[in-house]
């Protein structure tokens, strides 16, 4: 007569792998912390955030594109794309910003 016995794992030690496993993180080429940025309107690089955005040209289509993900942002953005989009007044400023390079 054969008895079965559960199977019981050894108690695991705190020197094993498993252990010093940290949470998984995205790769990541440059790291955030390393970032130097030479002027401070270039860490946002939101639509609203660039001067003059509101009543511009592009922000009805903003309005409509901020909230859409995936193959519903394709389909709205080639919607736009068409001729039959009217957005709001197209002006001629510049919203640049300029370095000084004294090199």
């Amino acid at each position: 007569m054969s008895v079965a016995t559960p199977n019981k794992r050894p108690a695991e030690s705190d020197e094993t792998p498993k252990s010093k496993r940290t949470p998984n993180t995205p790769f990541c080429r440059i790291k955030d912390e390393d970032v130097v940025f030479h002027d401070e309107r270039l860490m946002d690089n939101t639509f609203m955030s660039k001067g003059g955005s509101l009543g511009s040209y592009g922000h009805k289509a903003h309005n409509d594109l901020i909230v859409t993900r995936g193959k519903g942002f394709t389909k709205e953005k080639n919607k736009k794309k068409r001729g039959s989009y009217r957005g709001g007044k197209i002006d001629l400023e510049s919203h640049s910003i300029k370095f000084n390079f004294d090199e």
